[in-house]
């Protein structure tokens, strides 16, 4: 029972993540503009992957989230050079929010950027949840 309500915080708190994560990207956008936005969108983009990875795998280990995230976000990018996601975009908002239009090579480093980010609060967070609930008491 304990391993099943661990798994829907983990979802819970993923879930909230997501949200929280597309919240800050339109709030960049309404707020910087040129690099900033685009940069931190960027970052951004493969948070909210990552909340979406542990959204479907709860159990999974942040480093592996994180290159999951980071590797499907280089992934994106790299498609980008076929030209494909800029065509589907001309005609779907949904396509071209996405995966975006045209290959950006300083892309690849804010990926990285929102990947290591990503992994450090879920550290962190799991260092903190079993303190605060006196987990750490209970395990010994």
């Amino acid at each position: 029972m304990d391993d099943l309500r661990g798994i829907l915080r983990a979802r819970a708190v993923a879930g909230a993540a997501a949200v929280v994560t597309v919240a800050a990207g339109l709030g960049v956008r309404a707020v910087a503009g040129g690099d900033v936005a685009k940069y931190a969108g960027d970052a951004l983009y493969t948070v909210l992957l990552y909340a979406l990875i542990v959204l479907a795998v709860p159990r999974v280990r942040p480093v592996r989230a994180g290159v999951a995230a980071a590797a499907l976000s280089w992934a994106v990018e790299l498609f980008q050079l076929t030209g494909l996601p800029d065509a589907w975009g001309r005609r779907s908002t949904c396509a071209r929010l996405v995966l975006g239009s045209t290959f950006n090579p300083p892309d690849l480093f804010w990926y990285l950027v929102g990947a290591v980010g990503a992994v450090l609060l879920h550290r962190a967070a799991r260092r903190v949840r079993p303190a605060l609930s006196g987990g750490a008491a209970r395990r010994a």
